[in-house]
């Protein structure tokens, strides 16, 4: 190791081949660009001899984070070979003109004369290539996606009867695996930022996906020094909360004690800044900005009553680690003013995002909301962030079939209108009339399911096709259909409470512990009945609770 290399990447770097030709302009028709899907070392020569720019589509299969390399023969012409590059989450967005907003999704690049040259640092399947120059030849001597990604095993796993449950499965797990770069990100497209709010879901499928990861850590860290108190992390105050609540789930799951040791300062100055945004009553008062996800963004009594819930949420949190630190003092101010809280009642509304925070918190009944508002229009009003909170919520109320049936009929058409990976946002009634697909051309007169819908900051194809915050059906999977649940730290004990349910005949999987694996099989018998077989290390006791 040469001595100022100081810091190694955690990624690593992988090859990935284009699959399929999508589309090719005119010029392109008779030029067999095929050929470099068959044979990465194909030489094909594309001249710009007409009027029209030589110019298509490749689909590199699935999403995925880097770049491309492209090589250029030995041609007549040394001068470098000027080509417009432009990547793409959807056809429609390769086609067109991408946001560039935290990653460059066009432009040039020039290619050296009998050499190759790497362009890009984005999330993308598509990527369209255009000569620029006329009278200029262009040897190709292939194109290669560049991945950059954690090389991580899944220690991880879910299979099932229902083989659509399983890609559901995998598609998050493959979503929050891409956002787990040299930092935990929100997308890899955009933002390729850490916000604390959209590392809770992430955090919770990484552990249940990987187990300890440092860059959870390292992340974590990040926000927190670049946020001294009495500032909210990322300008919002309720993601300070999920900082702590974060903290709390990483110390029940790992009990890294050394690293929880360097939280206390933090920690305790930002639980006495917490405790100043709550009124005599018990109300949150909670500053700019005030902030949920999207979906709640223009409800105000959907952002206070969730906010309400979430400071209590993050005091119960809070209080459990400063336990854990001896902190007594802060223990007992948690206690009073979780007891203060309880006596505000906020005011109703059938928001669910909000009310599944409720749930969550300990604050609401989960049958009376599960019956209330989840199971109204059940797909109405979701989001990929907080429907991971509204599954958590309805098993808590029981309706592990609801449960299914939403991630079915909420993340599963996705999955119809062509992803590989779970999106920044979405809408059942964006598939109303006829939509194409985001691995498809798109026809005059139709509509994209990427570029004509959206909102707030995901307008069109500024809209993030591969977002961690949408991840959370692979870890509700494993918790309540495996039924894996730990009950005490560091995994110690776990409780298995399988549901198969109407529709599944088995399912099996494992997750991992700081231990080792613990592997599991459930199937029905002729009578129905769940039979149950587990592998699990001898430090951690398991519980084989009901089944149904």
């Amino acid at each position: 190791m040469l001595d100022f290399l100081k810091e190694k990447d955690v990624r690593s770097r992988f090859n990935l081949f284009p699959v399929r030709v999508v589309w090719k302009s005119e010029s392109l028709q008779n030029i067999d660009l095929e050929g470099l899907l068959s044979n990465p070392q194909k030489t094909v020569s594309i001249k710009y001899e007409g009027d029209e720019p030589p110019a298509f589509v490749l689909d590199f299969g699935r999403e995925i984070h880097g770049g491309i390399q492209l090589g250029q023969g030995m041609v007549r012409d040394k001068t470098p070979l000027p080509l417009k590059i432009t990547f793409g989450e959807s056809v429609v967005e390769a086609m067109g003109e991408p946001d560039q907003d935290h990653a460059i999704h066009n432009g040039t690049v020039l290619l050296p004369w009998y050499g190759y040259n790497e362009v890009g640092t984005t999330g993308f399947r598509f990527v369209r290539i255009e000569m620029i120059k006329p009278k200029t030849e262009w040897l190709c001597t292939g194109i290669k996606a560049i991945v950059l990604i954690q090389d991580l095993e899944y220690l991880g796993s879910f299979n099932s009867s229902d083989e659509f449950l399983n890609k559901i499965w995998k598609t998050g797990a493959y979503t929050v695996h891409l956002c787990l770069q040299d930092y935990l990100w929100d997308g890899i497209k955009r933002d390729r930022l850490v916000w604390i709010g959209d590392m809770h879901v992430e955090t919770v499928v990484l552990s249940y996906l990987f187990g300890y990861n440092a860059t959870i850590e390292k992340s974590l860290d990040f926000v927190r020094d670049n946020t001294p108190l009495p500032g909210w992390m990322n300008g919002i105050s309720s993601y300070s909360l999920w900082w702590v609540i974060i903290q709390e789930y990483w110390y029940f799951m790992f009990s890294r004690k050394e690293y929880m040791e360097q939280q206390r300062g933090y920690l305790k100055g930002l639980v006495q800044q917490m405790l100043k945004c709550v009124d005599e009553n018990g109300k949150e008062i909670l500053p700019e900005a005030r902030f949920l996800d999207w979906s709640t963004a223009e409800n105000k009594d959907a952002i206070h009553s969730g906010l309400q819930s979430l400071l209590y949420w993050a005091f119960t949190c809070a209080e459990n680690l400063l336990r854990e630190l001896n902190e007594t003092d802060l223990v007992v101010q948690c206690s009073k003013i979780r007891e203060q809280m309880k006596k505000y009642r906020a005011p109703e509304h059938q928001v669910k995002q909000s009310r599944a925070l409720g749930v969550i918190a300990g604050l609401e009944n989960p049958v009376r909301v599960n019956e209330e508002c989840f199971k109204k229009d059940p797909l109405s009003g979701l989001s990929t962030f907080y429907g991971f909170y509204v599954l958590q919520a309805k098993a808590m109320a029981g309706d592990l079939a609801g449960g299914l049936d939403l991630i079915r009929n909420y993340w599963g058409p996705m999955l119809n209108m062509g992803a590989t990976t779970f999106w920044e946002h979405f809408d059942v009634r964006w598939l109303e009339g006829d939509v194409v697909p985001i691995h498809e051309v798109v026809p005059q007169g139709k509509k994209s399911i990427h570029k004509d819908f959206g909102e707030h900051c995901y307008i069109g194809l500024r809209h993030s096709l591969c977002h961690g915050w949408a991840s959370g059906p692979t870890a509700w999977l494993m918790q309540y259909i495996l039924g894996i649940q730990p009950i005490a730290p560091s995994c110690k004990k776990i409780r298995i409470v399988p549901y198969l349910g109407d529709t599944l005949d088995y399912a099996e999987g494992a997750m991992p512990t700081p231990f080792g694996l613990v592997s599991l099989r459930h199937e029905k018998d002729k009578e129905g009945k769940i039979k149950t077989q587990f592998k699990a290390p001898k430090e951690v006791e398991i519980i084989l609770a009901g089944s149904k």
